[in-house]
């Protein structure tokens, strides 16, 4: 799995256990819902940026993001 993969999963179990849709993600993080998506699937390649505007609006340090599951 590669590292757009991890952060895309990571993304979605984050976001689906804040309760949160795609659009609303997207509205938090002044993305569109579609990145969002393609974020999620791992086809996107998010910059530090992006994964920092993530982060603050999952309420997660960046890292966590990046972090391959065990």
């Amino acid at each position: 799995m590669d590292s757009r993969q991890v952060v895309g999963r990571n993304v979605r179990r984050i976001r689906e256990e804040r309760g949160l849709s795609q659009e609303e993600l997207a509205f938090e993080t002044d993305l569109h819902r579609t990145y969002v998506s393609g974020v999620e699937r791992g086809v996107r390649n998010p910059t530090v940026l992006v994964i920092d505007r993530l982060a603050k609006a999952l309420k997660v340090k960046p890292h966590e993001l990046l972090q391959r599951s065990k």
